[in-house]
Order: C-alpha cells, then structure tokens, then sequence
C-alpha cells in the first residue's frame, strides 16, 4: 500500500508521511524499539492498529511527556549512550526516523540497531536533491520541510545521498530489504536522488 493509499483511507492520517510508511512495513505484533521516538505517536499508532508491543528511545523532556500522556513506554536516554540494556535479539523491528544525519557515532548507532532487532529501518533527509545542489550553486546552504536549520544553529552533522547511504549500509555489511522514496510526502520511483526529499531503508546485517 502507497503512503497515499493509506493516509487516504485515514489509518495513517495523524502520522508523518515517513512513519506512516514505516508503519506499513511493520508486521502486526512485532516487538518494536523506536530510537528518537519523539511524541510516541508511531508506537501509539503501532499499538492501537498492529497490535504491536515495544519501547520508545527518548532525550527531551518535553517529548519524554507527551509519551508518557499516550501511555507509551519510553526510556529518557541519548541513544548514542548504546542500546546495551537490550539484549541481542530483543526485538523484531527497530526504527530510527529522521534523526541519524543528527548522530556523532553513525557507525555505532546503526551497528547496535542491528544487534538488538531482526530489522532495522532508517529515514534520512536526501541531501543529493536538485534544490540542495541549486541552493549551493547559488551560494547559500540549503534550507528545506526536511532540513529547517540555517547553517549556524542546525544539528544535522551527516548529511548524505542517496547513493552515499546505500554505500555505507553496504560497509557495514547491512543488506538492504526495502527502499522507499518520498518528496512532499508522497512515494516517487523516477530519478529518486535527485527527486526524493526523504529516503526511507529496512536492513539486516548480512
């Protein structure tokens, strides 16, 4: 099912365009970590329609809270301080939405993901976009829905491409399972590292 599709028929209708898609790729009754997790609403979303069960990975007070308010389970930690309080294995699927390019230990962060759950999946800000290139050329930083920072107070520290993503999952020896493309919030499929404004990956090691 598109994104689409789904936020057409109102199932997803309160979620973010990546999660909504990042909820459809999720089997019903999986054991979810969702690092960076924000509001909760993904989990909340999982939990009410997928009959999903986890825990949510969160730093700020405020978004600790609203957690909290919608009854879902949450950890106050900086998920670069490691995910050893899970063991191998202790989940199905673990979600990292729009927060990686914001990670000092890249690295770490995607390795752990992949010890603690069967399933990794990962969005990024696509910063190979024709308007980023266009921004440059035009000798300004590029500011975007996805990227809303000026260059002096923004806390992305690794931008990436498309092509510059998939070659790092490969150096980690993390197998690609599904890819998804979006721009203003809808799936696209032609020229995506140009075109997207969001690219969304489920990995495995191996």
């Amino acid at each position: 099912m598109s994104v689409e599709a789904s936020m057409a028929a109102g199932t997803t209708a309160r979620l973010r365009p990546d999660l909504a898609l990042i909820a459809q790729w999720i089997p019903h009754g999986a054991r979810v970590l969702d690092l960076g997790c924000g509001d909760g609403a993904l989990l909340d979303y999982l939990s009410r329609e997928r009959g999903c069960t986890g825990y949510g990975v969160e730093i700020d007070d405020a978004r600790v809270l609203a957690c909290v308010r919608r009854g879902v389970d949450v950890i106050q930690q900086d998920i670069e301080a490691g995910l050893g309080m899970f063991g191998a294995g202790a989940f199905d699927v673990v979600v990292l939405s729009m927060a990686l390019q914001a990670t000092h230990q890249t690295e770490k962060v995607l390795a752990e993901m992949s010890q603690v759950a069967a399933q990794g999946i990962v969005s990024i800000p696509n910063f190979g976009h024709w308007y980023h290139a266009w921004s440059i050329l035009m000798g300004r930083m590029p500011v975007s829905r996805e990227m809303p920072y000026q260059w002096y107070d923004t806390p992305n520290l690794h931008l990436a491409t498309v092509r510059d993503f998939e070659q790092f999952l490969a150096r980690l020896e993390l197998s690609i399972l599904r890819r998804a493309f979006l721009a203003n919030g809808r799936t696209i499929e032609r020229l995506p590292g140009l075109r997207a404004t969001q690219a969304i990956y489920s990995f495995r090691r191996g």
